[in-house]
């Protein structure tokens, strides 16, 4: 399978990969969000690590049995030939009806069909309240700047 856009990377093609990433992320469908991924990536995500497209299914899968209503924007922060940094916030409520919104920064590393073969995620959590809640699923070709806080 091939995914394009392919590295080498220019700044359109990363910017391109990282949104095509957020519009994946946000059906919170583990089986498609999967496929961007080689068959034997690796991830780190927090304190879990993470190797296969199966258990990213299985990982994915519980993640969003756990953060209801998830909704995420990602930014491209750097690019490299064949590695993109991202920044990231997301929005969700657990089981208790508690919002919650995640910041964190991924570095991916792909192989040259376009897939995703590395995966390293470093994330914290912050409580809101549900009027505090800022985000939305970005309309296509919306390009909104992720504040700091």
């Amino acid at each position: 399978m091939v995914r394009p856009p392919l590295p080498p990377f220019d700044a359109e093609t990363a910017y391109q990969k990282v949104k095509a990433a957020e519009a994946a992320w946000n059906t919170r469908d583990p089986e498609r969000v999967s496929l961007a991924y080689t068959p034997d990536t690796i991830w780190r995500n927090r304190d879990e690590f993470i190797n296969g497209r199966a258990e990213v299914v299985e990982f994915l899968t519980r993640k969003w049995q756990r953060e209801l209503d998830y909704v995420l924007q990602k930014d491209l922060w750097a690019f490299t030939d064949d590695r993109i940094a991202v920044r990231f916030q997301y929005e969700w409520r657990d089981a208790d009806d508690r919002w919650w919104r995640s910041y964190g920064n991924e570095l991916w590393q792909f192989s040259p069909d376009g897939l995703m073969q590395r995966r390293e995620a470093s994330i914290n959590d912050v409580a809101i309240a549900h009027t505090d809640r800022r985000l939305a699923v970005p309309a296509a070709g919306a390009v909104p700047e992720l504040p700091l806080r």
